[in-house]
């Protein structure tokens, strides 16, 4: 799968599953830059931070309904 095609999939991906890849990568770039380079202390930890919003986290019930969702999406 060449890089078009695996941005073309990560668009099908619900909201949650795009931000978990996102953390996958992220992590992945920290691990692999961490054994090759010298990268300044928070570099990469910094990128962590993309990830957050100025938004409140979601209640129970909201968490509920995406939950509910990502199964439906699953069993589709």
């Amino acid at each position: 799968m060449n890089l078009q095609e695996l941005k073309q999939e990560a668009y099908k991906l619900s909201v949650s599953d795009r931000l978990a890849l996102i953390e996958a990568l992220v992590q992945s770039l920290m691990n692999e830059l961490e054994t090759r380079l010298p990268v300044a202390k928070g570099t990469l930890t910094g990128l962590r931070g993309l990830l957050k919003t100025d938004a409140p986290p979601p209640s129970d019930e909201e968490v509920q309904v995406i939950l509910e969702e990502r199964v439906e999406e699953k069993c589709q």
